[in-house]
């Protein structure tokens, strides 16, 4: 009695002969390269990417504030000037044209500037939020990519499936009609294989329908078209979670998945908000120098130009007295945030807690589907067996066989469904505690066939 390794292998042969005949001549995708065709492509990814990028540029833009500031002006002017006298002989008439140009450098190095400060930390935990909300889309991309691929792998398995199904079938049609020509049949045999051959040409069609629907799915990710994926090996076996205990896997869910590390940083950029608020009560101290000079060639009353060059240095005091009640409102504003965000974190660490609980369980019941697939597979080769003799020896009808064949087919896209299904939740689990990396996505590709 064949155990379901070798069904399954047989299936996948079955499989990759299928695609042969079907795909373009080329050599088959592994999952890492398909994974790197997605970092390079994949628009949401590289959305995050930038964002973290944009991110990381508050600490120069907080630092900035720390630092001084020169800033230049300049200025040219030409004036023309008509004198008309009411009495030449006391003051006479004439026309007169003056040119004046000239530039200031302004210098201004902020001495306590209590705000500054304040955002000169917050920009630190800006970041951190950034980073973290970049590691979450990392983490989002590997399981997109690998639910993309093992959802063209299964649409793969159905279309095979099918496709032997239809072989079956079809050999079985013409059994029943020779049996049927010689009399050792009736003609309800005939019938009934005809029927089961016309629905699987229509379920040909419709795993054929969703195999492209899949396979543009991929595309969307990667933004290639593979003519082949390799498939898993048919010796993989699904391992169990480690550690082997859920409540260690929801305490590292707490501490470090990503949406927790985001909102932590969140709640502390929003404390220190409301720190920033309140200073802005206080006043502010500046050391502002300027350097300037003036040019002309005269002016209204006189012909004599003139250079002018004017430096000054000290001390610059601003006191806030009052804003309108505006500078207290922002600081109950803040509070409010700050508490908000409080609430959030809390809400971060349930739902991480959540997940971390519901993917644990995906993976252990998981594990159980599979083996129970893999007995369900045994015994229903063995029906097909016992109804395969029973047919030859006459105590069994064609629909019979008909029956277990697709009762096995069935049993072996269910197994490799399963299969498929406990890998995505293991990295889902993973990605919940914050621990998915590309190492991860390597090892499921070393698992592939070769």
């Amino acid at each position: 009695m064949p155990g379901p390794g070798r069904s399954i292998r047989r299936f996948r042969s079955t499989s990759a002969l299928l695609l042969l005949l079907v795909a373009f001549p080329a050599a088959a995708e592994d999952l890492l390269q398909v994974y790197r065709d997605a970092q390079r492509y994949d628009a949401v990814y590289n959305g995050a990417r930038y964002a973290l990028e944009a991110g990381r540029e508050r600490i120069p833009q907080a630092r900035a504030l720390l630092l001084p500031s020169l800033n230049a002006t300049g200025n040219i002017s030409q004036s023309n000037n008509e004198v008309e006298s009411h009495d030449t002989a006391i003051f006479p008439s004439f026309t007169r044209n003056a040119n004046s140009s000239g530039y200031t450098l302004t210098a201004t190095q902020p001495v306590f500037r209590p705000q500054n400060l304040v955002a000169r930390e917050q920009a630190d935990f800006q970041v951190r939020q950034a980073e973290a909300t970049f590691g979450q889309a990392a983490q989002d991309l590997a399981i997109r990519v690998v639910q993309a691929y093992f959802d063209v792998q299964a649409a793969q398995d159905t279309l095979a499936l099918v496709g032997a199904q239809k072989a079956a079938i079809s050999e079985q049609l013409a059994q029943a009609k020779r049996n049927f020509e010689v009399g050792t049949a009736t003609i309800t045999d005939t019938h009934e294989a005809q029927a089961r051959y016309d629905l699987t040409v229509a379920q040909e069609i419709v795993a054929q329908n969703d195999l492209d629907s899949k396979r543009r799915s991929l595309q969307l990710i990667t933004g290639k078209d593979y003519a082949q994926l390799k498939p898993l090996r048919p010796d993989v076996k699904a391992e169990p979670p480690t550690p082997a205990d859920m409540q260690s896997w929801v305490d590292l869910a707490e501490k470090h998945a990503y949406p927790v590390l985001a909102q932590e940083a969140a709640a502390e950029v929003a404390q220190l908000e409301a720190k920033r608020q309140n200073a802005g009560h206080y006043p502010t101290l500046d050391l502002v120098g300027s350097y300037g000079m003036t040019r002309d060639t005269g002016s209204l009353l006189t012909q004599t130009g003139r250079d002018v060059t004017t430096g000054q240095i000290g001390l610059q005091i601003a006191l806030p007295i009052y804003q309108g009640g505006g500078i207290s409102s922002r600081e109950r504003e803040a509070a409010a945030n700050y508490l908000k965000t409080r609430e959030d974190l809390q809400n971060a660490r349930r739902s991480a807690a959540l997940t971390t609980r519901q993917t644990y369980l995906a993976v252990v019941n998981g594990i159980a589907q599979v083996s129970a697939l893999e007995q369900a597979l045994i015994s229903s080769q063995s029906a097909l067996d016992s109804n395969r003799l029973g047919y030859e020896v006459g105590v069994r009808i064609n629909i019979d066989v008909l029956n277990a064949q697709n009762q096995v087919a069935a049993a072996e896209r269910d197994l490799a469904r399963a299969l498929y299904d406990t890998l995505i939740s293991q990295l889902q689990l993973k990605s919940a505690a914050g621990t998915l990396g590309d190492e991860d996505v390597r090892a499921i590709n070393e698992i592939l066939q070769k």
